[in-house]
């Protein structure tokens, strides 16, 4: 049998795929920026899914927000620890950020019990409680990304970038929606389609975009 076998060249070969799919069956789709396009030929390369073209959606300055969150040494907060294990740790400690994910944390899961409320929701609330700039990366819990939206709504000074991205039937498609619509710096997935490997997709897409930027 003949197939390739370096991790490198199927990444990249499947990325000619992509494009060649793109200019063929969507020769008029253009991307607002090259980093759109890294951004959601990822998501396409994840999830071999091309409705990405048109569900995942970006605030005018999302982009810059991001970018400078991460210069500033933000710390990601995941809602899953699937999203924290999919995300590049050697790219992001180069611009001196960290990911967490408090989904498991003891103290969230009393709070939750507590309050009648989702860990997920808890997660959302320890992490606001800590110091230093932040970047949100869900991909699972719409619970966690109306909480968010909730904190933000009540104090604005509080607004961060969000990758909101959760996947499922119940309150995912409403949650984005909601997102899309908010004032907060986000790149949100319309409808039901999301998941955590996406959320990590996509922040790998961007950290990839500034290493070689930066080289």
């Amino acid at each position: 049998m003949n197939y390739i076998t370096q991790p490198q060249q199927i990444e990249q070969e499947s990325f000619v795929i992509i494009g060649d799919i793109v200019r063929a069956e969507r020769p008029d789709y253009r991307f607002a920026s090259e980093l759109h396009e890294k951004i959601i030929k990822r998501a396409i390369h994840t999830t071999a899914d091309f409705d990405w073209l048109d569900i995942l959606t970006f605030s005018p300055d999302v982009l810059e927000c991001i970018e400078a969150s991460l210069r500033a040494g933000a710390t990601l907060y995941t809602d899953t620890t699937m999203a924290l294990s999919g995300i590049n740790k050697t790219r992001l400690a180069e611009w001196g950020c960290e990911v967490k994910c408090f989904v498991a944390h003891s103290e969230v899961a009393e709070v939750a019990r507590a309050k009648g409320i989702t860990r997920s929701m808890a997660a959302v609330d320890l992490a606001m409680s800590q110091p230093g700039p932040k970047l949100f990366v869900f991909g699972n819990a719409p619970t966690a990304l109306f909480r968010l939206l909730e904190i933000c709504h009540d104090d604005p000074a509080l607004i961060c970038p969000v990758i909101g991205v959760p996947v499922g039937f119940v309150g995912a498609a409403e949650s984005k929606q909601a997102l899309a619509e908010s004032p907060l710096p986000h790149i949100a997935a319309l409808g039901r389609k999301g998941g955590s490997n996406v959320a990590a997709a996509i922040v790998n897409a961007i950290l990839y975009h500034l290493s070689q930027a930066r080289s």
